[in-house]
């Protein structure tokens, strides 16, 4: 069996605050501290996509660095593919886009990836196939020699991704990959997700957009205020136990009548929805945005 990506164990992390108001950390460290993650264990597994979601300040971005070995935990470990996050021989399996990359705005789209594959080892022929290979899958082909200066958010974002995953990482960790990214930006985005996992390489993904996580995302976790509340496959999370539901298509109203009569025949049972399903605002956009003929729209 390969071994998880990511394996998180009992992970706390604590910062002095230097505030005599702040929470002090007992576990035989003295000063005022506040826990910024508290006792957090959870698994990336090999070729999957999972994401921590939670609000701003619930231990996100701190539970990442653990991982990306940028930041030592106060007690529990972080490995990675068995590794711990610590040891250097972990990050040369990990590909990293932060919320807001920083860029050398100056450069263009392949010199930007050049830089970024020369740092990780790659030269010659495969760098330049390599290159090439990135920037058709992020769909950035036409704007190659374009001065980032020119790029779009979402343009950003998606070579970001492509510097990310350039020497071909078995990990990727994204923190919030759509922050600040049009709806068809974050779609793409979004397919660029879907297609790493595809291709084997393991997503950890940091996010508050709820909607992005449950489109892309295998495994679930739910952090609030340092701690792990509920952690799941996706579907679990978001099913309701005790209801069910089917969609009828070309339903005549006499066959409605005689599924509300039926249910109305049994005890307990109650009708709790009714009416035509809705799409989502971003999928009518989309819709719209995409339609190559708008007078079809």
């Amino acid at each position: 069996m390969s071994k998880p990506a990511v394996e998180v164990k009992n992970l706390t992390k604590v910062f002095n605050t230097g505030n005599p108001g702040a929470n002090v950390f007992k576990k035989g460290i003295t000063g005022s501290y506040v826990v910024a993650v508290d006792n957090l264990s959870f698994k990336v597994e090999a070729g999957e996509v999972y994401g921590l979601i939670g609000p701003n300040g619930s231990g996100k971005s701190t539970t990442m660095k653990v991982v990306l070995g940028l930041m030592a935990p106060t007690d529990g470990s972080a490995k990675v593919f068995g590794l711990d996050a610590g040891d250097v021989r972990a990050r040369n399996d990990i590909g990293y886009l932060p919320e807001n990359p920083y860029f050398y705005r100056h450069l263009s789209g392949e010199e930007t990836l050049k830089f970024y594959g020369k740092l990780c080892g790659l030269k010659g022929k495969v760098l330049k196939d390599r290159i090439d290979e990135l920037l058709d899958m992020v769909d950035l082909e036409g704007a190659r020699t374009r001065r980032l200066a020119g790029y779009s958010k979402g343009m950003l974002q998606r070579i970001g991704l492509a510097q990310a995953i350039i020497q071909r990482p078995g990990l990727v960790i994204l923190d919030e990959p759509t922050a600040g990214v049009d709806p068809v930006g974050s779609r793409q985005i979004r397919d660029l997700i879907l297609q790493l996992k595809e291709e084997g390489i393991s997503v950890f993904l940091c996010s508050h957009l709820l909607e992005q996580v449950q489109e892309v995302c295998d495994n679930v976790g739910i952090i609030f205020k340092g701690r792990m509340r509920r952690e799941g496959p996706l579907e679990e999370l978001v099913s309701i136990e005790n209801r069910y539901s089917f969609v009828l298509e070309n339903a005549s109203p006499k066959l409605i009548k005689e599924i509300e009569t039926l249910v109305e025949k049994e005890k307990g049972v109650t009708i709790t929805e009714k009416g035509n399903p809705r799409t989502t605002l971003e999928r009518l956009f989309l819709k719209i945005a995409g339609s190559k003929d708008q007078d079809e729209v």
